[in-house]
Order: structure tokens, then sequence, then C-alpha cells
């Protein structure tokens, strides 16, 4: 007998949620400059003191933004897991200080990069990349397929946790959870039709024809 159903996750450009708070009418040029902003001042100041301001500024954000703490939440399981384990590690080897700040400031920038994403649209997110790319006009580039290569590697990344999902799945059903061949090929095999199956799709529309 299989499992409870999980839900599908729809990846970072699946996040957004209506609103009409500050967050959501603020223009998505400048979160994200803000948020570029935050990762640049998360990096550059040390010690944990700092790392806890960094978590509290992002809480904040969030009760601001008023989204749903299971929309963000879906989004940050494995930062989390990934956070403690890494934080486990550094206040092991290097003591509570660094742990905490190494915690923290993976949470933070996490949780802020989710944030963007949960109050603004995908479309809005993707033409502000076209605007940013339209110096690589000078050197053969299209601004809009380079916002068209991004959007289709973010919407690829749910694609890819879900076929890696349902290969261990199929592979545990056969007793074959412990061979990472058994889970590796077919969700590589799924990968590739997929990426077969978009290419087709652009073809198909004309894109990337000069």
């Amino acid at each position: 007998m299989s499992g409870p159903l999980r839900p599908p996750w729809s990846g970072p450009l699946g996040l957004y949620h209506p609103g009409t708070s500050v967050v959501h009418r603020c223009p998505p040029g400048i979160k994200l400059v803000a948020l570029a902003a935050a990762g640049l001042t998360i990096t550059l100041v040390r010690g944990p003191v700092s790392a806890v301001v960094a978590l509290v500024v992002a809480l904040v954000v969030q009760a601001v933004a008023r989204v749903p703490w299971h929309r963000t939440s879906r989004g940050l399981v494995g930062v989390l897991v990934t956070a403690l384990l890494a934080g486990a590690f550094q206040w092991w080897s290097r003591g509570w200080q660094v742990g905490l700040e190494i915690a923290f400031d993976l949470v933070s920038l996490v949780l802020l990069a989710t944030l963007v994403t949960a109050t603004t649209r995908a479309d809005a997110l993707l033409e502000v990349l076209a605007r940013a790319a339209r110096p690589l006009r000078h050197v053969g580039l299209s601004p809009e397929t380079f916002a068209l290569a991004c959007g289709l590697f973010l919407r690829a990344v749910p694609v890819l946790v879900q076929a890696s999902l349902d290969a261990r799945d199929a592979a545990r059903a056969r007793g074959l959870e412990r061979d990472p061949r058994a889970v590796l090929a077919p969700a590589a095999v799924r990968m590739v039709a997929h990426a077969h199956a978009t290419g087709d799709a652009l073809a198909a529309r004309g894109l990337g024809e000069d």
C-alpha cells in the first residue's frame, strides 16, 4: 500500500501569494535589489548578533507581508534541515557562535528570497530580469531569451524533485531503495524526456529561430 499522496511542489516561481501588503506593492526591481543588498550584508557582517538580527528582520518582513506560513515553509523544510546539520557541525568544530551564525544566516537568506517570490508574480520577476539583461544585446544575446532561460530553469526544479521522489518510491516498491542506479537512472530518463518536450514546445512556437 502506498503512502499518503504528496502535494506537488510548484517550485520557486509557484510560491506567489496575492496580497495588498506594502511588501506586495513594492516594485519587483526594488525587492530584488534589496534582496541582493541583504545577502551581501549577511555575508560580510560576521558574528552571532548580526545573524540573530538578520533572522529577526526576515521574520518581521514575513509578518508585514502577511504570507501564510504554509506557503513559505514548503520551500524551507530542506533548508532548515541543512541549516541544522551545518550549524551543529560548526558548533562542534568551531564553537557555538559560528554554528549559530551559519544556521541563522542560511535560514534568513532563504526566507528573504522565498518572500520575494511569494509577494511577486513570476512574470514580473522575469520582466525585471529581461530589463537587467539588456546590455547582453551587445554580445548577441537577447534579454528575453535570457529571462526565458531563467524561467525554464526554475520551472525545471520541481520537475526534478518530483522525478526523484517518484523514482525513489518505485525503487522502494521493488526493494531497491539502497541501489543508487534504481533511483538515478529513471529520474535522469524523465528529466531528459522533460527537456526534449520543452525543446519541442519552444520550437513549435518558433522560439530560438533567427
